[in-house]
Formats: structure tokens, sequence, C-alpha cells
């Protein structure tokens, strides 16, 4: 069995990953023109003639594997809609342990089991407080989910993110990804 899946190993993880790429590709269609929208209104503003449009971090990837994660230059939540490029190619998934830069500190020790999954967009730091939260809650919340991760714990955090955006966003605090 696969450590929090509940199935054979590979199973649960092709199930995630089919549901990660045809949950992208959807997102990606239905977004597009909000993708187009935020593109254009970055590189057209008056704060940033010929600017770059999206912001680029090296972030640790499946298996420690470092990658470009692009984000759009903007301080609001659509500054991840740049991610979903990431999860239809694989180097991320919708639901997933926060993603980090190679040489943070929860990339080693026993924190390296959270390179055992990909990152994701949103994840159960996404929903319980963000950058609220102290670096070692952050960091256990992450290693729960990669020990006991399924399909249904993914739907419940993505059914969760809208509303904890939403909430931040009210609360007058930046909502763009941690």
């Amino acid at each position: 069995m696969a450590a929090g899946t509940g199935t054979a190993p590979g199973r649960g993880t092709a199930a995630k990953r089919a549901f990660d790429v045809l949950g992208g590709l959807a997102l990606l269609v239905v977004l597009s023109p909000l993708l187009a929208a935020v593109a254009l209104s970055i590189a057209l503003g008056p704060a940033t003639p010929g600017r770059r449009v999206l912001r680029r971090r090296t972030v640790a990837g499946l298996a420690g594997r470092p990658f470009t994660m692009l984000t759009f230059r903007t301080g609001s939540p659509l500054a991840a809609l740049p991610l979903l490029l990431h999860v239809v190619t694989g180097r991320m998934s919708l639901v997933g342990p926060c993603p980090l830069t190679p040489g943070h500190r929860e990339c080693a020790g026993e924190g390296r089991r959270r390179l055992s999954v990909r990152p994701g967009l949103t994840g159960p730091w996404q929903i319980s407080g963000r950058s609220d939260l102290p670096w070692e809650e952050r960091e256990l919340l992450d290693l729960h989910y990669v020990d006991h991760h399924w399909l249904g714990t993914d739907l419940l955090v993505l059914a969760r993110t809208l509303p904890a955006v939403r909430r931040r966003r009210a609360a007058g605090r930046p909502a763009g990804i941690a």
C-alpha cells in the first residue's frame, strides 16, 4: 500500500495525476480570458511599462528536482494563475505541500519527505492560516498531508481554498502564494 493513499502503489498516484491534469486543463480553459487580461494589464500598466509580466522563482519539485516557478507580478490571488501551467506539465499538483526553494530548511532532514510529492497550488497550509502560521506548524501540516493524502483530501482542500482566500482578502491581507 502507498502511504496515505489506501491503494496499491501507483494507483492513487495515477488518479491524483489524472485529476491534476484534467482539473488544471479545465481551469486553464475557463480562466484563459482572465489570464490574458491580467498579463495585459501588467504589461501595459502605468507603473510598470516594459516590466516583465512573470516573476520567476526556483523551487524544489518532486524528488527535490528544482524548477522555475512562474507567477504574475501582482500581489493579488491572480498572481498564482500561471501555476496551472506547472500543474498540467507535472511539475506541481493542484494540492500539495507549499513550494519552497531547494535550499530551504524544511527540505532537509525529516522535512525531506515533503519532496516525495509534487508541491501544490494550494494545500493544508493555505486553508489553515498561511503566513499567519509559524513555520513549524506549516511544516507539520505539509508532512501530515504527505503521509496521509488521498483524492478525498485534495477535494476537501480545493473546496476550502476559495473561502480561505476570500477571508484573507476581507481581512485586508495580500492573498498571493506563500
